[in-house]
């Protein structure tokens, strides 16, 4: 896959994402979000589910857990991603003529 597969993915998801959408919580999800919601002062448990979506995406972000998943599955980093170019097409490595390896150590 490249970085195209990527663009698209991401806003076929972001596009079938709705505003509002439900999710169903188990008994350890419920205590923590209440937890959660009462260590932070709020009645609303969607502002504590858009902090933790916010904070495992930050840690992702910096322990290199989503290069790894992009790499793997799309070959592109984050980075490269924000940036809309490879590390190939920013340095130009794509652009070089191909090595004549049959030739290469001739005089």
């Amino acid at each position: 896959m490249s970085l195209d597969d990527l663009n698209d993915d991401v806003r076929a998801t972001y596009s079938s994402l709705d505003e509002d959408f439900s999710v169903s919580l188990d008994r350890e999800t419920r205590n923590e979000l209440a937890m959660l919601g009462t260590a932070f002062d709020t009645d609303d448990p969607a502002e504590i589910i858009r902090r933790a979506v916010h904070r495992l995406f930050q840690t992702t972000v910096e322990s290199g857990t989503l290069d790894f998943h992009l790499r793997s599955t799309y070959d592109v980093t984050y980075d490269e991603y924000l940036s809309g170019m490879t590390f190939e097409e920013m340095t130009g490595a794509n652009q070089l003529p191909q090595r004549d390896d049959e030739r290469r150590y001739q005089f």
